[in-house]
């Protein structure tokens, strides 16, 4: 073999390139295998029971406040001033945007619910979208869960 041979490209991947990829997907598999077998590293949802349910409705205002209204009742339990509840006013932008995809009006309320293990979710029933709130940190779902207490402040 000449100089120049030896400098060409070989058509095709390295050996060792290859050996290296197999055994990071084999690893991958194993690792899935006993997640699912063992349970470690695997975070679930708990099965839990409904504590507290509020059906709510939001109206965004021109001066850039949004309320929140309780929709079985209709009376305003907060408002979020503009520039403020950062969190919560893209949760609902998300939802919202998943409605007017599937092209489905704001008849609906969404369904805020406390669980009975203190976790907290906002659910959309007309798109089955659903977010656990829990997942974005305690003060995230503070900002949902506090609503539960300025309905029973308006009462």
């Amino acid at each position: 073999m000449n100089v120049a041979q030896r400098e060409r490209p070989r058509d095709g991947v390295p050996l060792g390139i290859l050996l290296a990829a197999a055994a990071m997907i084999g690893f991958a598999v194993a690792a899935s295998l006993y997640s699912h077998s063992s349970g470690v590293g695997r975070v679930e949802m708990q099965d839990g029971a409904p504590y507290q349910v509020l059906q709510l409705a939001f109206d965004d205002k021109p001066n850039g406040a949004v309320d929140v209204r309780d929709a079985s009742r209709g009376d305003v339990i907060y408002v979020v001033e503009p520039g403020k509840g950062g969190f919560l006013r893209a949760a609902l932008r998300t939802m919202a945007q998943a409605r007017m995809r599937d092209d489905i009006g704001r008849e609906t309320p969404f369904r805020l619910t406390r669980w009975s293990d203190g976790t907290v979710s906002l659910d959309d029933p007309t798109t089955g979208r659903s977010i656990g709130l829990d997942a974005f940190g305690v003060d995230n779902a503070g900002a949902f869960a506090q609503l539960f207490k300025k309905r029973e402040e308006t009462k």
